[in-house]
């Protein structure tokens, strides 16, 4: 007999068909039959009205550390989705030697907007190496499924020390850093991650580790990955990092290679269709590049203690390093370090960084323990009634107020129209959504629920079944993730039931459910009647999120 059989729902299969109302029933974690009615099981659940689904495989998360104190990855499961991959970035625990643990959780914290104190008091370090991290995690169990990509700078600073965020690798060094990838590769990790994007910066404001690359260790991890034959190659692509350069790495390894972050930016509208185009032109000659994208726009929540959108400004370097309040705010006073961020915003400068985008800059609260929303005028139009350049305007008011300012911008992705050119462009693939980290920021663990919400309800952009299948079957696909992401018989039964007339995200609120009490910004979901993984409910009928199971697998064997 079935375990379990969801009747009469409309089934949108992952595959891009047209759905079809009918049952689906599972058995020992396994779909065992799809579309017929009538099927019968120990448990049944009424989808009537309801959509079923594939779980969403989301490609882009940064759980690494939390899932050592939270198995749920909370808050994924209750926004739909069934398998996380992490290690994106180059960023994660392992390999970590016991003497660097500080420090990787320190980086974390800046690079990542990760609470220190929650790291600090969260993380249990029964590991150190790549493939010791995976087996805590399994032994401890997990709620959804987990892949991970091995960290390039935690490989970097394994080798290196200290000095992996303070020069390039020697020969040996990088022969060593390419036998710790194969090793994690024989572990099971589905790939590599690293970065070189210019606002990707550690402790103290210094680089990230895998900044430090030169072009021979990329093609180190190129050769390592072609000559295991599997893995994905995860870049998040500074503008230094030319797409020439990626294809040379795609040829080299012969593996699939996600490029990210393909966001539309203001000061630069154009470059990233013709970033996705080149893509494109790759594939036509047989290298495999996606684009990693979001429906979301890139909304950012900050003050000047974690000022990220605004880091990536190497005039902001003094601010980085200050160790202190005291010493922060004397840099924001001093007049040369304004002058010198003015200079820099008035030149076109690198993509993705911020690009004076004070009209849609608003405070979000004047003091941290306050929740009311004050007025909502952007800093543009308080520095035009003040007179004064708006970059004054803000420093002043975060200093009258002892740093305690939040404030909140709109970076990247403002414009609809050209958002859903990216989310159907043929190289498309949605990730991006950074859950586990920028907890102060924002969360964007609901990427499927909005795009769902806005680009197919709402804006009717994208089709239901168009929409599930670039959310679960085509990223299983892209990173070779077997046997998940569809519901046809045989498959891992990950499933997700909702209503397609109310799914979707809520306001964002704050939560308090990081150790220690501490808080991060939530965005609760709606319209969600249901979510298993591998057969097992693990989010009931109302979207919560259900106690003490924990049916996911660490993955660790994929696709060539």
């Amino acid at each position: 007999m079935n375990d379990l059989v969801i009747r009469d729902a409309l089934i949108v299969d992952g595959s891009g068909s047209e759905p079809a109302t009918g049952d689906v029933a599972v058995r020992d974690g396994a779909i065992t039959a799809v579309g017929e009615h009538g099927l019968t099981g120990k448990q049944l659940v009424d989808g009537s009205g309801l959509v079923l689904a594939p779980g969403i495989v989301d490609i882009h998360t940064h759980y690494d550390a939390q899932l050592t104190w939270d198995a749920s990855a909370s808050p994924s499961p209750q926004m739909g989705v069934t398998t996380v991959v992490v290690g994106n970035c180059g960023f994660g625990l392992a390999p970590c030697h016991p003497d660097h643990r500080d420090l990787t959780l320190k980086n974390l914290t800046k690079v990542e907007g990760m609470p220190l104190d929650a790291l600090l008091s969260g993380v249990n370090w029964e590991f150190e190496t790549f493939g010791e991290y995976l087996d805590v995690l399994a032994a401890r169990g997990v709620v959804p499924n987990v892949a991970a990509l091995a960290n390039h700078s935690c490989i970097r600073t394994y080798v290196m020390g200290v000095d992996a965020a303070q020069r390039s690798a020697t020969p040996t060094e990088i022969k060593a850093i390419g036998n710790l990838l194969r090793e994690a590769m024989e572990s099971g990790a589905i790939g590599l991650g690293t970065s070189t994007l210019e606002s990707h910066n550690g402790e103290g404001g210094v680089p990230m580790p895998s900044r430090f690359a030169c072009d021979d260790e990329f093609r180190e991890f190129a050769r390592v990955l072609g000559e295991v034959g599997r893995g994905v190659f995860q870049i998040t692509k500074g503008a230094a990092t030319s797409i020439k350069f990626i294809e040379e790495l795609a040829a080299l390894s012969g593996r699939p290679v996600q490029v990210c972050p393909m966001l539309q930016d203001p000061g630069h509208p154009a470059d990233v269709f013709d970033c996705m185009d080149a893509y494109a032109a790759a594939m036509s000659c047989g290298r495999e590049l996606y684009g990693q994208v979001t429906p979301f726009p890139e909304i950012m929540d900050f003050n000047l203690r974690e000022p990220y959108p605004l880091e990536s400004l190497s005039s902001w370097q003094p601010a980085m390093a200050a160790s202190c309040d005291e010493d922060r705010m004397a840099v924001f006073r001093d007049p040369s370090f304004r002058e010198r961020v003015k200079s820099e915003l008035e030149t076109a400068g690198a993509p993705f960084r911020f690009s004076n985008q004070w009209n849609t800059m608003t405070i979000k609260s004047k003091a941290s323990h306050e929740r009311q929303v004050p007025d909502k005028k952007s800093i543009a139009e308080m520095a035009k009634a003040q007179d004064k350049h708006p970059l004054d305007c803000m420093l002043d008011l975060a200093l009258s107020e002892c740093l305690e300012t939040n404030f909140t911008v709109g970076m990247f992705n403002a414009e609809e129209d050209a958002v859903t050119r990216l989310l159907t462009h043929e190289r498309a693939c949605i990730g991006l959504g950074d859950a586990g980290a920028h907890l102060t920021f924002f969360c964007q663990a609901g990427t499927g629920l909005y795009l769902l919400q806005r680009f197919v309800r709402e804006r009717g952009d994208l089709t239901l079944q168009d929409a599930i299948y670039r959310l679960t079957r085509q990223p299983a696909e892209a990173m070779r993730i077997g046997g998940r992401g569809s519901i046809t018989v045989g498959a891992h039964a990950d499933l997700f039931l909702f209503d397609a007339d109310t799914v979707g995200i809520g306001e964002r609120c704050m939560v308090d459910d990081l150790p220690g009490g501490l808080e991060r910004v939530h965005t609760p979901p709606l319209g969600i009647h249901g979510v298993w993984v591998n057969g097992q409910r693990v989010v009931d009928a109302r979207g919560g999120l259900l106690q003490d199971i924990q049916p996911g697998s660490v993955l660790r064997q994929f696709r060539t």
